[in-house]
């Protein structure tokens, strides 16, 4: 049978059904780890996602005798393409089966509806910002995944390449073996840095409260520290308050760390939190009648795994060894909880100085993953 692509309304009901797809298509893999559903409709969502006010995005399924058998979201960021100077269209949330026809019709309609926007190439998948997920992992797919990274099958890159479609950025992954006790090097930089420079570090017991002192300051932190890597897409403050009200209230406090100045200015943010990853694998993405139960076991109960999920410093801080202030605040509560394990989650292969800051820990490079361009013809 032909394969038919069918254009997405972006309505609740139906955007349930685009993700569900996704998480069906991985239902036998022990290994990926898939999103709740709640958050993928309501990051697709319009009138949910303020990243709608400088994007435009459209979502597609393939489907073969009336079967689901692929789906894609084309994103045109004007923000991105304005700050570049480049026309991209970017791909996410995509997945298929092995099937080149089924590849190819995704992918030529996504073509079509760029072309038809003006725009000459296609780059993905990355989301509508760095904070959602991106990269294609090419390399750790006997690894379980995280709740912030794509897990995908290893035919997918193939397909990248069958198709003509090229690696534009790449990032490295570590799994890092959290140590019995703080490294002495490491306390001793740390005291260095703080000494030196005036610095100190924060812990909050209350989300209202590091709302209220570092809510905004924080994501202004993110915009400046990664104001210049690659497909940055700047958080308005639209956007800054969205990710203020959806993350903060769900952090796990004692995995947060808050670094700043003599003036009480905020100069570093790593926020960290228990993995979610085997949670979310019980709950089949879904938080009733029972996944919210799985979810705050993996907060609140033994978990072996802890996820850094964001490390952010501000530019004239950067290389200066803040980042071990951070871990000599961080470390005592993951050896007080039992962590064996961190995930750094990704970073971009080329980021030497980002890289630097395992160089006190035992660690494996165990995942690889790859952003992947093709013009438009």
């Amino acid at each position: 049978m032909a394969v038919e692509i069918r254009e997405i309304n972006p309505t609740k009901s139906e955007l349930k059904k685009y993700t569900e797809f996704g998480i069906d298509l991985y239902k036998d893999n022990p290994y990926y780890v898939p999103p709740l559903i709640k958050d993928d409709v309501e990051t697709l969502s319009p009138g949910k996602n303020p990243a709608f006010d400088h994007c435009r995005a459209k979502s597609w399924m393939a489907f073969r005798d009336g079967k689901p058998v692929g789906r894609i979201t084309g994103i045109i960021n004007s923000l991105v393409n304005e700050r570049s100077g480049r026309n991209d269209v970017r791909f996410g949330f995509t997945d298929f089966i092995d099937d080149d026809e089924v590849a190819d019709a995704l992918f030529d309609t996504l073509a079509r509806w760029g072309r038809d926007n003006g725009m000459t190439s296609i780059v993905g998948p990355m989301g509508f910002t760095d904070l959602d997920h991106e990269g294609m992992l090419t390399f750790g797919f006997e690894e379980l995944g995280t709740m912030a990274t794509i897990y995908n099958y290893p035919y997918y890159p193939i397909q990248m390449e069958r198709m003509g479609f090229t690696p534009d950025a790449e990032w490295v992954e570590y799994r890092i073996t959290v140590p019995d006790e703080l490294p002495d090097q490491l306390a001793r930089v740390g005291e260095i840095v703080k000494r030196k420079y005036g610095l100190r570090t924060i812990k909050y017991t209350s989300g209202k409260k590091i709302k209220e002192d570092y809510g905004v300051a924080l994501f202004e932190l993110i915009n400046e520290a990664y104001d210049k890597l690659y497909g940055y897409s700047p958080l308005t403050p639209r956007q800054i308050q969205y990710y203020i009200d959806l993350y903060l209230p769900i952090l796990k406090l004692e995995n947060v760390c808050v670094i700043v100045d003599k003036a009480d200015k905020l100069v570093g943010i790593g926020i960290s939190m228990p993995s979610m990853s085997k949670a979310l694998q019980k709950s089949k993405g879904r938080l009733f009648p029972t996944g919210w139960i799985h979810l705050l076991k993996a907060m609140y109960g033994h978990n072996d795994t802890v996820d850094l999920l964001l490390v952010a410093v501000s530019p004239e801080y950067q290389s200066k060894g803040v980042n071990a202030l951070l871990f000599t605040d961080l470390l005592p509560v993951y050896i007080k909880n039992g962590y064996r394990w961190a995930e750094s989650n990704p970073e971009l292969a080329d980021n030497e100085n980002v890289q630097q800051q395992w160089k006190f820990f035992e660690r494996r490079q165990h995942r690889r993953r790859v952003a992947f361009r093709h013009d438009i013809d």
